[in-house]
């Protein structure tokens, strides 16, 4: 009896795989530290697929089963790219859940397992590449599962504004039928790194970003509204003079730069093009604890924003929950 599914997620430097059982509970989690990065330096995706048969066997043994126990295997993320197992173009926007259940493309990799894998692909904001109005264009692959089970839970008939936190902030606007038309996308979480363990700051920050006790409200809003006054550049090196002058703690500045930061992520939601939002959109921002409070906080702040939701995280993560919403109700061909 083909009972079991198993959803692959693949990102950047880890890869993973989980079991799922006819009730929707996953039986177990098999990790393998190999990414698409290592196809980029590899030049080849060899032991990207190599990690993920490890990963699929290592599944089957613990749960003592076998292939054909498993109806359907359904991979998302980085593993629909150019350096995942095979590449599988965009949807473009607007795109429903329903448009990615049937767009899943089957794919036979013999190397990797006897059985077909049905790979989810990514969306881009534009259809047609226009070099005048790049900044409206945008693309995602892996957000997309991560935000079906956020649609499915908050959707009320009304649009949203999906906030994921991380080393690329993505936001992403859903209409009021639940499709996702448009996403944008920052690289804060990468900067905010870059500024403080190595930039002339890193003295002012100890190296050390915010910690849950040491996170001060205050001080995020700070940062934040000298950016959105003064611009990044200048508003990051007023951290280095609240610590010379003002003797601010390293973990007060550390917390500032968050503000600064992700104040020029307010300003992008507000400014581009990428995204076509209602004033007082509902939002709902899901991730660390530390780095939705501060989004959510520097959007209130703003008073561009209606409600704002935020999700703690989950023992199952998102992209797990949204690739099985897809897997579940893909037939296998």
């Amino acid at each position: 009896m083909n009972e079991y599914l198993i959803t692959l997620d693949g990102g950047t430097t880890n890869t993973r795989a989980y079991l799922w059982n006819e009730k929707g509970e996953i039986l177990r989690m098999a990790k393998e530290e190999v990414g698409v990065r290592n196809t980029a330096i590899d030049g080849h995706n060899g032991r990207l697929k190599q990690g993920i048969k490890v990963c699929l066997e290592q599944l089957l043994a613990e749960e003592d089963i076998l292939y054909e126990n498993v109806r359907l295997i359904v991979a998302s993320g980085m593993l629909s790219s150019d350096v995942g197992i095979t590449e599988v173009p965009h949807l473009v926007a607007p795109v429903t859940v329903e448009d990615f259940i049937s767009g899943a493309v089957k794919t036979v990799l013999p190397e990797i397992c006897p059985l077909p894998i049905y790979i989810v692909p990514g969306m881009k904001n534009s259809s047609t590449p226009r070099e005048e109005a790049f900044e409206a264009m945008d693309i995602m692959r892996g957000e997309e599962t991560e935000s079906i089970p956020l649609i499915k839970n908050f959707g009320k008939g009304e649009p949203l504004l999906l906030v994921l936190p991380g080393s690329h902030n993505k936001f992403i606007a859903v209409d009021a039928n639940g499709a996702i038309t448009g996403c944008l996308t920052t690289i804060s979480g990468e900067l905010l790194d870059c500024i403080t363990t190595g930039t002339i700051l890193a003295n002012a920050t100890g190296k050390r970003f915010v910690s849950e006790d040491g996170y001060n409200k205050e001080m995020l809003l700070k940062g934040s509204r000298n950016a959105l006054k003064t611009g990044l550049n200048r508003a990051c090196f007023s951290g280095r003079i609240l610590n010379l002058f003002f003797s601010v703690s390293q973990m007060d500045i550390a917390n500032y730069l968050l503000g600064v930061v992700y104040g020029e992520d307010l300003r992008s939601v507000l400014g581009s093009t990428a995204l076509k939002l209602p004033k007082g959109v509902r939002t709902v921002i899901a991730g660390k604890k530390i780095l939705c409070n501060a989004i959510a906080d520097i959007m209130s702040d703003s008073k561009e924003f209606g409600e704002i939701v935020v999700v703690p995280e989950t023992n199952i993560p998102l992209a797990a929950q949204g690739a099985y919403l897809i897997a579940a109700n893909i037939k296998p061909q």
